[in-house]
């Protein structure tokens, strides 16, 4: 009988910024084309974590408490507002995303990724917290 070593991990590095960008590409590009195209605008970044301003707009100390956020004016405000002054932007927050994928173990990072950049989306479409739950649940 042969004997492995432990895994250790000691040569895996956590997925960069650059790793997350390109994942979250990957699902904006999997979008269904109309969706896609009414989002086509919005500018995706990735940041380690939200800015303390940020967090005390929300009142979350913790800052593995927020994973994603949708910055502009949802396009459906936009038609009586004109165009907006700046494009619309989501960012992802991927040191919370990789603690929430560690803490699951049940589901890959890319799929996390794509849940919370399509969550912000819905934001960029005019829906709240409530009604994007709702249309997660099916209901």
């Amino acid at each position: 009988m042969t004997e492995t070593a432990p895994f250790t991990w000691n040569d895996q590095a956590a997925p960069s910024l650059d790793d997350f960008a390109r994942l979250a590409r990957e699902a904006f590009d999997a979008l269904p084309a109309p969706f896609g195209a009414l989002a086509g605008d919005v500018v995706i970044r990735i940041d380690d974590f939200a800015d303390e301003e940020t967090l005390a707009s929300f009142g979350m100390e913790d800052p593995f408490e927020l994973t994603g956020l949708y910055h502009g004016v949802d396009i459906g405000l936009r038609d009586g507002m004109g165009a907006a002054p700046e494009p619309s932007r989501i960012l992802l927050y991927r040191r919370p995303i990789l603690d929430e994928w560690c803490e699951r173990g049940d589901v890959g990072l890319s799929e996390i990724i794509a849940h919370v950049l399509i969550h912000e989306i819905g934001h960029h479409f005019g829906l709240d917290d409530d009604r994007i739950h709702e249309v997660e649940a099916g209901d």
